[in-house]
């Protein structure tokens, strides 16, 4: 399911426009990003939580030269951890 597919399927379910929905799911992208940026995580009881990780740096190999070695820098990463009712959601 797609972000447009979402958006119908909350439009259709809450009776609201597809423009509302699709209103929504923007902002809530928007201030989970914004959360993450901020270093705070993002929980949504019994479904999940976002956070943001540290990547730590390391060496690599350049694949199209492969005996050269090359730095790849330290990075914050997205994680999303599934709450225990999503888990057992799928499990049935």
């Amino acid at each position: 399911m797609n972000k447009a597919e979402l958006s119908q399927k909350l439009a259709e379910k809450l009776n609201m426009s597809k423009r509302e929905t699709e209103n929504m799911l923007n902002t809530f992208t928007e201030l989970v990003t914004e959360a993450l940026k901020a270093g705070q995580e993002v929980v949504l009881t019994g479904f999940g939580a976002f956070s943001a990780r540290k990547r730590a740096g390391r060496v690599g190999v350049n694949p199209q030269k492969p005996t050269e070695k090359i730095q790849i820098p330290a990075v914050t990463v997205p994680k999303f951890k599934a709450g225990k009712a999503l888990k057992d959601a799928l499990k049935a």
